[in-house]
């Protein structure tokens, strides 16, 4: 591990190298990183922009879910039941199911391991419940913040083994060989340095881990925090492919604190309410589009374990036609507000009416001994710390509504990744939400397990495969220099203010707009056209539009423009979906149904075609990579679960001869 100062086209820069770099802090990175020291590895680097400050340590519910094999009670389960499940979801390749679900029982005891307290009984046995997309009970969760204790315990473990880490690094390039083929470094800047001429640092890698979550910054109306901001544009500049990048995550959650208002936040029946810009004219929007108080309770309770927004679930009162009102509420120019404080008005009348409640919302809350007058007291009933959580932020959800609208939550595309998490572009890996493991639905909590299960196989791989050091440093300059070069060229160019540029934060304004108008859950062929040509005018003129002051505003004009890149590649993919005729899906409506999902509930004419799955556009996985001056796109066949022999002695002998590892 080599590090010195190096002067390169006018800047002094940090020169490291290193046999893996982890870019991010998440959980992913994290387990990643004590994954590969576990394995004797210990020439590693953790780069992050903030630690501490990703999605990880940072969201959560009202009970974050984390999805694992069944370990407990009578109903039967396996390794293959659950890949089946998972690739049920469509578009999702059998044979990263299949080591999803493999690896689910090593990963998640192994957070037991370190400390997580998922709750078990005095037998040890690991209860679980039903979350959404889940055929089984195998859903569990230590609390409200489950990802945050898995990022409590990790960085514990990544601080005890002294694993080297650099906070307030923002990579903002992956360098590659010159034929584009793999990753042999990245560059970074250290905004703790207030001198841009010394804020660089490269590194020469042999691996790099890329851990960086999800596309938060890129929307409007996102539940993200607002520290997550992704880096997956920057995977693309490199050259490396995505996948799936048309299938999102959408559902209610708070603005004023960024917060999924699943699960019991809905099961108490809360009301909802929106109102003019300013306050006035409070409306009970819903009721206009409910026949009954049973139709209207049971939509509500069901949003709490059906969260994100599904086509599927709209017709006949489902609990998505929730969201759609939501949405369509807040196109109007209307504020929407959920009330714990006061019961929904029907018939004129603001009470509680359990009679009149669905058999399975009604036994729900009596069972939890929740079946009290007020939304408020149902919920310190069912779920205390819901109200705990939100006070911990300044809310007091006794005293005052929450404003919500309909935000981007998870990813279930991003980079392309094989069996070992390994992109396309070589010796990059992908883990997290950054990698595009998921299909079109995925059970709530399986990306946790699938972060944790990638981070692990992609060290076990760097580790078998992978262990040649990095070249020497005039070597590895010789080829990355031009690279180089060209962004210390721009960053000139910024800090000049030769453009005369404005902050990056206003170009990102235009981006986060454009991508909830385009790419959030009503799309539009027509309207997709013409945001694809302005984004990418947008990313070819980007370097115009920003100029930095400061040593941070520098690392946000590059962070800027990789998220530019990104948003052009995410509506690209979009717009190639829809012109191959593929229908509404997912959290998303297509099309035509825009102007009349949801005006009259009870004439399912009124609401999307759904996806059959038998056009090729929505058979196939849309695979997409940026080769620097165009955007290509190619379908490629979902690959099936794979059919194993298990005969032990082949197995051993593989293992022991060490052949069984392949692409």
């Amino acid at each position: 591990m080599e590090n010195e100062v190096i002067r390169l086209n006018g800047f002094s820069v940090n020169y490291r190298s290193t046999k893996t770099l982890i870019i991010g802090s998440g959980a992913a990175a994290l387990n990643a990183a004590v994954s590969l020291h576990s394995m004797g590895e210990p020439d590693i680097i953790i780069a992050t922009a903030g630690w501490g400050w990703g999605t990880s340590n940072n969201a959560g519910s009202d009970k974050q879910t984390y999805y694992k094999l069944s370990l407990a009670g009578d109903v039967p389960d396996s390794v293959t039941d659950l890949a089946r499940d998972l690739f049920r979801g469509k578009c999702m390749h059998g044979d990263i199911a299949l080591c999803e679900a493999q690896g689910s029982v090593r990963a998640f005891m192994n957070l037991v391991n370190m400390g997580v307290p998922f709750p078990h009984d005095k037998y040890g046995s690991y209860a679980g419940y039903k979350t959404d997309h889940d055929p089984r009970a195998r859903a569990t969760s230590a609390g409200p913040y489950t990802s945050k204790m898995m990022f409590r315990v990790l960085s514990e473990e990544v601080l005890r083994r002294k694993i080297t880490i650099l906070d307030r690094h923002y990579v903002i390039s992956l360098l590659t060989d010159r034929e584009k083929t793999r990753v042999v470094g990245a560059l970074a800047v250290n905004i703790l340095e207030n001198d841009p001429v010394n804020a660089f640092t490269v590194f020469n890698a042999s691996n790099i881990i890329l851990g960086t979550g999800g596309p938060g910054d890129m929307y409007e109306t996102s539940v993200y925090p607002e520290s997550q901001t992704g880096s997956v544009g920057m995977a693309f500049k490199a050259g490396a492919s995505g996948q799936n990048l048309t299938e999102s995550q959408f559902g209610i959650a708070s603005l004023k604190f960024r917060w999924n208002l699943s699960g019991s936040y809905q099961q108490v029946l809360p009301r909802y309410y929106s109102t003019a810009p300013d306050g006035s004219d409070p409306r009970e929007f819903l009721n206009d589009f409910f026949p009954d108080y049973r139709s209207i309770t049971r939509a509500i309770f069901l949003k709490g374990y059906q969260w994100p927004f599904d086509v599927r679930k709209i017709s006949g009162y489902g609990s998505s036609l929730i969201d759609l009102l939501v949405f369509r509420e807040r196109e109007k120019g209307r504020r929407v507000f959920i009330d714990f404080m006061r019961n929904l008005t029907w018939d004129g009348c603001q009470a509680f009416k359990p009679e009149e409640l669905d058999p399975e919302v009604y036994n729900y809350l009596a069972y939890s001994d929740s079946l009290k007058p007020l939304p408020l007291e149902r919920l310190e009933a069912l779920n205390s710390p819901a109200i705990s959580l939100y006070m911990d932020h300044g809310i007091d959800i006794r005293a005052e509504a929450l404003e919500i609208g309909i935000c981007a939550q998870h990813c279930n595309g991003g980079l392309k990744g094989n069996i070992w998490w390994e992109s396309d572009l070589r010796h990059l890996f992908p883990v997290g939400e950054v990698n595009g493991s998921h299909g079109v639905y995925r059970p709530g909590g399986s990306s946790l397990n699938s972060g944790q299960v990638g981070g692990h196989r992609a060290a076990f791989f760097i580790t078998k495969r992978y262990q040649t050091p990095p070249p020497e440093k005039s070597v590895f300059l010789s080829e990355t220099v031009p690279a180089i070069e060209k962004d210390f060229g721009r960053a000139a160019d910024w800090l000049s203010g030769v453009y005369h540029g404005s902050t990056p934060e206003q170009a990102m304004k235009v981006i986060r707009k454009r991508m909830t108008d385009n790419g959030s859950i009503l799309r539009s062929g027509a309207k997709i056209m013409k945001a694809v040509e302005e984004a990418r005018i947008m990313y070819d003129d980007f370097d115009k539009l920003c100029a930095a002051t400061s040593v941070k505003e520098l690392a946000e004009c590059f962070m800027g423009s990789n998220s530019c890149l990104a948003h052009l590649v995410y509506l690209e993919a979009i717009r190639t979906y829809i012109a191959g005729g593929g229908r509404s899906r997912g959290s998303f409506i297509v099309d035509e149904t825009k102007e009349s999902a949801g005006t009259d509930p009870g004439n399912d004419s009124q609401f999307p075609i759904l996806c059959s799955y038998d056009r090729d556009i929505e058979e196939k996985i849309i695979e997409i990579r940026y080769d620097g001056e165009k955007i290509n796109t190619n379908l490629a066949p979902v690959r099936m679960i794979p059919e194993q022999n298990l005969w032990f002695e082949k197995v051993w002998k593989e293992f022991r001869e060490d052949i069984f590892l392949q692409d």
